[in-house]
């Protein structure tokens, strides 16, 4: 008896690894919103997009998390900027 789901299938680990992959790149995304110059808030968009598409083919697990790591990191970097240049 055949399996009817694809071959290309995410077990739940890989799903749930997904989610927070899409997750910070949302976040990334919605704090470059906040950055006021334009010129660097583009630059800042094309290096997250570049680093998430330079990475995108990793499916080692641990990999992915440790990237996941530094990608939170310097997103709460970022927003500490930010708030700083506010006040």
């Amino acid at each position: 008896m055949s399996s009817k789901l694809p071959k290309a299938t995410l077990n739940l680990k890989q799903f749930l690894l997904r989610q927070e992959v899409l997750k910070l790149y949302r976040d990334i995304f919605r704090t470059l919103r906040k950055v006021p110059d334009e010129t660097t808030r583009a630059e800042l968009r094309e290096w997250a997009r570049a680093d998430f598409r330079n990475n995108k083919d990793h499916v080692d697990e641990t990999t992915i998390k440790s990237m996941l790591y530094y990608g939170r990191k310097s997103l709460r970097d970022l927003q500490r900027s930010l708030a700083l240049s506010e006040n």
